[in-house]
């Protein structure tokens, strides 16, 4: 399980709006994989150094998309992240996509929340608010 705050979560999506208004678009949930008709706005899950949220609006050259780590998985601060990381998402690398029109009726329906969990299986997303 990840946890992630949820103004943070927003800043992504936000993010990757204005990339994309400002670059011309979204990029593609996954390249060579997905049709151009299937850029929308959203946010990619990854696994990588670290678990993090990555915004998905189109970038200017040399330009970093803006990303958010997970409470659990941050490898500056967390000693033991690449374990919790292992178990709970892969060894290897990875990245899923989660569609911004999934998230935010969620967060507008429950405004005592204050964080989102995301737990992953092998074949789904388990999507989750608490407040703490």
């Amino acid at each position: 399980m990840f946890t992630f705050s949820i103004p943070g979560v927003r800043r992504v999506i936000e993010r990757g709006v204005a990339d994309a208004t400002a670059h011309g678009g979204f990029r593609v949930p996954y390249e060579g994989i997905s049709s151009p008709d299937q850029a929308r706005a959203g946010l990619w899950l990854v696994d990588d150094e670290g678990v993090y949220l990555c915004s998905n609006g189109k970038l200017a050259a040399n330009e970093k998309p803006f990303v958010f780590y997970s409470e659990q998985c941050h490898p500056k601060g967390d000693f033991d992240w690449w374990d919790y990381k292992r178990r709970h998402f892969g060894a290897d690398d990875g990245v899923e996509f989660i569609e911004a029109e999934r998230l935010l009726p969620l967060f507008n329906r429950n405004m005592r929340a204050t964080h989102l969990n995301l737990a992953l299986t092998e074949t789904e997303i388990t999507i989750s608010l608490f407040t703490r």
